[in-house]
């Protein structure tokens, strides 16, 4: 009877699940205002909580750390928008340099080299391709930018999303402990404990990622688009800041970042000193991420591996879209908690402890273990009872 209930309460456990997935797949594209705002009062509840400690009540702690999170956000944005703007039209202006530097040195250094037929990178044809190409490729963007500007209910939902993102961060960042207390509250008494465990030990991981990544990517932008602007390459600004945005996805944005970089020193330049200029400015990038960025500020508590950084981020986007690829990392460093408790929980379990019955092929193997480490398996010709007299 007691199994009967227990297979009873995970079926309802396992359901109630189940609908709050669904539920979260089928709002995916009204969540991310409320993804962000989350991320925000996350971000600031631990300052909050320390302003309470010093006597201030919950609203003025809430008010003065919501003020400051949108005085920086401001400010930021006030700073980066201008110069990315400024960044994004040099590119375009030094797009004619990167065709003729792509068609009169990479395509026939690759032809002497790969020692191909001349017409498989004919690059007339091909920019004639691209050129017939951007006229309907314009033509759309002209026809979508149209319905966009023309449509009152889409710029209204903009509007409404940039301004639910700070009304719903100041309201959750003011109730967090009372909401909290109730979603507490509300559990199963019986998996209680291990929930209010796996939050705890998920709310350390996400603390390490989300504070710690976020200064980690901004760190690493400001270096890469400082070093790359005092070697003098025009777009280095831009560069690095995409090299830093990217630094979430180990190697992603070193990688993209150093190519870019590459490039863009060959383009203006032309020479190898500022290319070796180029790779000693990310090789100190990445001797300050992994020496002192990621261990002061993040540390080794997320433990994902980088294959499964880049599957987070693919499967986030391809199931979620932008909120999926907002939200990959966090998810799966919470995922990588539930997935180290159930290797617990199965290597305490019957099934990993219990003895089986020996096995006859494996009794026959002697293992012996030396000094240094080393494994030897020597293997004991089995017993034919049926030449023996």
């Amino acid at each position: 009877m007691n199994q009967d209930k227990d297979i009873s309460r995970r079926w309802q456990l396992f359901a109630i699940t189940a609908v709050i997935v669904y539920l979260i797949w089928l709002l995916a594209p009204v969540l991310m205002p409320f993804a962000v705002a989350a991320m925000l009062a996350y971000l600031g509840d631990p300052l909050a909580d320390r302003l309470e400690r010093l006597g201030l009540n919950r609203m003025w702690a809430a008010t003065i750390v919501f003020v400051v999170i949108m005085v920086v956000v401001v400010g930021v944005l006030v700073l980066l928008i201008p110069l990315i703007a400024r960044q994004v039209e040099n590119l375009i202006n030094n797009l004619p340099r990167y065709g003729d530097w792509a068609q009169n040195t990479v395509w026939p250094w690759l032809q002497a080299r790969l020692h191909l037929d001349p017409h498989t990178f004919d690059s007339d044809r091909l920019l004639t391709a691209i050129k017939e190409h951007m006229a309907s490729i314009g033509g759309v963007a002209t026809a979508v930018l149209g319905k966009v500007s023309r449509s009152g209910l889409g710029i209204a939902m903009w509007l409404t999303n940039l301004v639910l993102i700070p009304v719903v961060a100041f309201y959750l960042l003011r109730d967090w402990d009372r909401l909290v207390a109730k979603i507490d509250g509300m559990l199963p008494r019986s998996i209680q404990p291990t929930i209010a465990y796996l939050a705890s030990e998920s709310d350390k991981i996400l603390g390490a990622f989300v504070r710690g990544q976020l200064l980690v990517m901004l760190a690493l932008g400001v270096f890469y688009g400082a070093g790359l602007g005092v070697v003098g390459l025009t777009v280095g600004p831009l560069i690095g800041m995409v090299a830093g945005l990217l630094s979430f996805v180990p190697y992603l944005g070193f990688i993209i970042g150093f190519v870019a970089a590459i490039v863009a020193a060959l383009v203006q330049y032309g020479d190898w000193t500022h290319v070796l200029l180029v790779c000693g400015v990310f090789v100190i990038g990445q001797l300050l991420e992994g020496y002192v960025l990621v261990p002061k500020l993040v540390g080794d508590k997320i433990g994902l591996h980088p294959v499964a950084v880049m599957f987070a981020v693919l499967a986030g986007g391809y199931l979620f879209g932008f909120l999926g690829v907002l939200l990959a990392l966090p998810a799966a460093s919470v995922i990588m908690v539930l997935l180290r408790y159930l290797i617990e929980r199965y290597r305490m379990s019957e099934l990993y402890n219990q003895a089986g019955p020996e096995d006859p092929v494996v009794a026959e193997v002697e293992v012996a273990v030396h000094r240094d480490g080393e494994v030897e398996a020597r293997v004991e010709p089995p017993r034919d009872d049926r030449a023996e007299p």
